[in-house]
């Protein structure tokens, strides 16, 4: 008994190392967000960037974003990110007046987020004129 519990626990520290190469995804933003602050409406077009690196040891591909219906996607990377390169997602937030609260998901290969899915997040507040 003692001897297949050795392995299963051998067993699951070995996949966790395994688990740690490949593509990795750090956001420069804080906390993975944008913070607007608080802006008015006429000033503002409100376009942002998310940037970051991939800190791993493989090409990072981002296969999909999703975004809610007040967010568009200006620009994601259309190739693959090199280890060590950086690049950035480019949003347009529809300033609609009122609380920002919003949620774009990255769909990714990157092993340091569960199922590659990364979330960015903004926030905020537009204000009328």
């Amino acid at each position: 008994m003692k001897n297949i519990t050795a392995f299963i626990v051998l067993l699951f520290l070995s996949s966790i190392g395994f688990a740690q190469s490949g593509p990795k995804i750090n956001i420069l933003q804080a906390e993975n967000t944008v913070d607007y602050g608080k802006v008015y409406k006429s000033s503002d077009n409100g376009v942002r960037s998310f940037t970051f690196t991939n800190t791993g040891d493989a090409p990072l591909n981002i296969t999909g974003i999703q975004s809610t219906a007040s967010c568009t996607i200006l620009y994601k990377p259309g190739q693959a990110i090199a280890p060590g390169k950086s690049d950035r997602i480019d949003i347009k937030y529809n300033m609609v007046p009122g609380p920002i609260r919003k949620t774009i998901t990255l769909e990714t290969n990157a092993v340091n987020y569960e199922e590659g899915r990364v979330p960015l997040k903004i926030k905020g507040e537009i204000l009328t004129n």
